[in-house]
């Protein structure tokens, strides 16, 4: 039986040893050099979506704002053909009674006459009163005047409900995605994972300078992310859409009903007047969902603008 060399086993067990603690400053750099890397992977990307929903959220507030103008005008509009329709029903009163009254026609017989008696009713009362001709005149230019204030709401009403339903488009993509959220939380993670390896690197000094230097700067730039709060930008992108929805529900029924209202048959009985209230306050309501969203639009804006100065550091700080 072959007797075993003394000390056989330090020929293997010497040189793994060796091989083992000269190899503790490589494994240890290569593992900082990995937590870099990772970094790096990790937070890239995030700065240019985030300075695209800074975009779309300018977009939207430019578009909610030409929508609160539009609304406005609506309104403001609405308002002055109210007051031309009422100016024109009193002075049409006026001139039945007078043409009544010279006539010599009940008031009541003159408003169911045909068109041929009501023309010559006309005919002695502008003969008897030269004034009365001048009342005839204002109350067709008064005519003219409510019609194109009607077609003038009515149009401005279609535009802020477009900018609304464009508003509600734009907002509803506009937000923090599960895809973005998860790409922030990693970008977190590795930063706290940095964190360690770098210290673990510092402490064991198996790291040269640069490379902590490079690693310190990654973690300072990055590490705002863990404190920083997004969801504020989905709770506004939220309410945008909300508001914006509201907008084109109010817009709808306020054009149509204006339109109605300013037709020849409607624009001067009991019917065309409750229209035309309705379509004003339906103006009124378009406008305040169309400042809402635009309030909106810019408060998240701002909750976008935190996010991004952020990832701006950060990825400047990973080149």
């Amino acid at each position: 039986m072959k007797t075993a060399e003394p000390y056989a086993h330090t020929r293997i067990v010497l040189p793994c040893l060796f091989l083992t603690i000269f190899s503790l400053p490589a494994f240890a750099e290569t593992n900082l050099n990995i937590a870099i890397q990772n970094a790096r992977t990790a937070c890239s990307g995030i700065d240019q979506s985030m300075h695209d929903m800074k975009v779309k959220a300018g977009i939207n507030t430019a578009v909610t704002s030409v929508g609160t103008v539009a609304g406005g005008v609506a309104l403001g509009t609405g308002i002055a053909k109210y007051s031309v329709d009422k100016e024109q029903s009193e002075l049409a009163n006026k001139v039945a009674k007078l043409i009544a009254e010279k006539s010599n026609i009940p008031i009541e017989k003159l408003e169911i006459a045909d068109e041929a008696e009501f023309r010559d009713a006309i005919k002695r009362a502008v003969h008897s009163d030269a004034s009365i001709a001048s009342d005839i005149q204002k109350i067709n230019e008064l005519e003219k005047k409510s019609k194109t204030l009607g077609n003038v709401r009515t149009g401005t009403l279609a535009a802020s409900t477009a900018t609304n339903i464009a508003g509600t488009a734009i907002a509803a993509t506009n937000k923090v995605d599960e895809g973005l959220e998860e790409k922030i939380n990693k970008c977190i993670a590795s930063i706290k994972e940095l964190s360690n390896v770098k210290l673990a690197a510092r402490i064991e000094k198996t790291a040269d300078n640069n490379e902590i230097a490079i690693a310190d700067k990654i973690i300072n730039a990055c590490r705002d992310y863990e404190y920083i709060d997004i969801t504020p930008i989905n709770k506004r992108a939220l309410g945008a859409a909300v508001s914006s929805g509201i907008g084109i529900g109010t817009g709808v029924v306020g054009t149509i009903t204006s339109a109605v209202s300013n037709t020849d048959n409607n624009r001067h009985n009991d019917k065309g007047y409750a229209l035309n209230t309705t379509a004003n306050v339906m103006a009124g309501a378009s406008t305040a969902a169309s400042a809402t969203a635009t309030i909106f639009n810019a408060t998240q804006i701002s909750a976008i603008k935190r996010v991004a100065y952020v990832a701006e550091v950060c990825e400047g700080a990973l080149k």
